[in-house]
């Protein structure tokens, strides 16, 4: 295995405002990404600690491949207890930050404690020349792009940021993290969004985060064919996925299919259809781009999916990126709307003020289910999320999330799994998909494991979710992106030759249950168990489409996801969905 002794693990403790550089641990060297969060979590941390306390983690953890020259390999996990689920989380994020974190020889950041002032806010700066946590209360309540356009002008033009915006500050349990994209316009327009990381950066007092690599160059590998592996998958993949319309042109572009197999959610979730999806459609947007400009882009040097649109309005300024499919769906039919234009307002509007657009279409569906602004009243939504900022009550339970609101409008229908908003993807047409929203430690999360095959048997079902909880598990320990679209078998053939050593693919899998069950182990410690695995009520009583489909699978057979399979070759071949 090549020399890695210059790599190491940066210790924050916000409490004391010091940090401390340390050799990384030879033990985890194949550990990246959302497992060496996992690990951490789960050896460093108390799981029943309050998560917005001083005792509670927050771990930014590039993959194992950030920082090389493999295609679209430079993502980030950021981790925590959730303050949203009460258990572990894990939100998986692109833009240039995991990049400049690894090119740095930094594998890990771990942050603990909390400043004894409340309102003070602070900044980690990280470069060539060290690690510093340095005042930054003049940035107090920015939104995300007015504080992004105001670094800019502070700190070097190779410098990538990471940041909360007023929903995190406030300590709001559907905050998110921005990263920001591409090295030219340096937009905080990627989103480690799910279970409310960003109100745990914001109770450590940290507004944002710098990492500036200047000009170094990517990580070296063991074996000089790690550069032929590249350059082979890379035309590979854009003489053949590249060409199909996903990715070619997002995951926007999807909301069609989503709608024929009643998995585009209606009107906080009582239908699997919406009569309005051809104006929700991303195709639209692709439209707009001759007139407009705007285009496809990639969030991260090196990468080659560029499955990220840029919206532009009808003035053809820049007003948001990505418009993704979970985002069109939760905040565009979910709360009854029936156009592009308006969910992509309610984008930039998530993305300003750092909350989940999941979490916040969610929420908003409930609120207009519970009677308090029509369905498709758009300016009310948009309305409503400013509030957000402004802190105000409705503000807040909105930034809260789904469950909060819920409760505090005493609604019946309140579609959440481990307290966190079920996606897009229904678990009502698509058992795996539900399989995986009640196994997975992250509660509803497509991400964890999502399969889009309607009509499996349930035993297969609950098979299907394992295999792909495995995978994408390990891809999101990788560095790789998910639409990628990498298999064990390649993946073992960038890391054997990356490290200088035979990593076989059984290896990664066994990998990719570990990071599993050291999730699993941390809910349980935390005290969840089989109660926090069941679908709500809504999802088995409310019907979609011509066949009454409802949740039926029993938490008997669903449970079975918790004992592994014996490996099969499909799992092997499997790619993320």
């Amino acid at each position: 295995m090549t020399d890695r002794s210059d790599d190491r693990l940066i210790r924050v403790d916000m409490s004391s405002q010091t940090v401390s550089i340390e050799p990384y641990p030879d033990d985890w060297q194949m550990l990246g990404g959302r497992a060496l969060s996992a690990r951490i979590l789960v050896e460093e941390c108390d799981p029943t600690c309050d998560p917005l306390g001083p005792d509670n983690l927050f771990v930014l953890a590039p993959g194992v491949l950030a920082g090389t020259a493999a295609p679209t390999s430079g993502r980030l996990s950021v981790g925590g207890k959730s303050p949203l689920t009460g258990g572990i989380k894990e939100a998986n994020v692109g833009g240039n930050p995991g990049q400049h974190l690894m090119k740095l020889g930094y594998r890990a950041i771990v942050v603990t404690g909390q400043p004894a002032d409340a309102d003070a806010r602070h900044a980690l700066e990280i470069s060539k020349t060290g690690v510093r946590v340095v005042p930054a209360d003049e940035h107090k309540g920015k939104w995300n792009y007015a504080l992004i356009d105001d670094l800019a002008k502070i700190y070097s033009k190779t410098a990538s940021f990471i940041s909360i915006g007023p929903a995190g500050e406030m300590q709001l349990t559907g905050a998110s993290v921005a990263c920001t994209d591409d090295e030219k316009d340096r937009h905080p327009a990627r989103h480690a969004a799910r279970g409310g990381l960003g109100a745990v950066m914001g109770s450590k007092g940290l507004k944002y985060i710098s990492v500036d690599p200047e000009k170094l160059t990517v990580r070296k590998p063991a074996k000089k064919e790690f550069y032929a592996l590249g350059k082979k998958y890379t035309k590979g993949y854009l003489a053949g996925p590249a060409e199909e319309p996903f990715p070619k042109w997002g995951t926007s572009t999807i909301v069609e299919e989503a709608n024929q197999l009643y998995t585009f959610p209606y009107k906080n979730r009582v239908e699997g259809r919406s009569p309005d999806a051809h104006g929700l459609d991303g195709m639209r947007i692709v439209e707009s781009f001759e007139e407009r400009g705007g285009g496809m882009h990639n969030c991260m040097t090196g990468c080659i999916v560029r499955c990220s649109n840029i919206v532009n309005d009808p003035d053809g300024n820049y007003k948001t990126s990505a418009l993704e499919f979970e985002t069109l769906t939760l905040l565009g039919s979910n709360c009854g709307m029936a156009s592009w234009e308006d969910v992509a307002d309610l984008d930039r509007l998530c993305d300003e003020i750092g909350v989940d657009t999941i979490e916040a279409g969610a929420a908003l569906g409930i609120y207009m289910d519970s009677g308090g602004i029509e369905f498709g009243d758009a300016e009310g939504a948009k309305r409503i999320l400013r509030e957000i900022a402004e802190g105000t009550e409705l503000g807040r339970a909105i930034g809260d999330g789904a469950l909060a609101t819920g409760r505090k409008r005493n609604h019946h229908r309140i579609p959440t799994v481990k307290g966190q908003a079920i996606p897009a993807w229904d678990p009502r047409p698509l058992k795996a998909a539900g399989v995986t929203y009640c196994t997975s430690a992250m509660g509803a999360d497509h991400t964890a494991g999502l399969i889009v095959e309607p009509g499996q048997p349930y035993e297969e079902a609950v098979r299907a979710s394992q295999e792909s909880q495995i995978v994408n598990a390990l891809i999101d320990s990788s560095g790789f992106c998910q639409f990628l679209m990498t298999n064990l078998q390649e993946v073992s053939e960038f890391y054997s030759l990356f490290h200088g050593e035979d990593v076989t693919r059984e290896q990664l899998a066994d990998q990719g249950w570990r990071c599993l069950e050291d999730e699993w182990e941390f809910n349980r410690r935390a005290g969840m168990g089989a109660d926090d695995d069941l679908m709500p009520d809504c999802m088995k009583q409310d019907p979609i489409g011509p066949t009454k489909l409802v949740w039926d699978l029993d938490p008997e057979l669903v449970a079975r996801a918790y004992k592994r399979f014996e490996p099969r070759e499909e799992l092997f071949e499997l790619r993320p969905s």
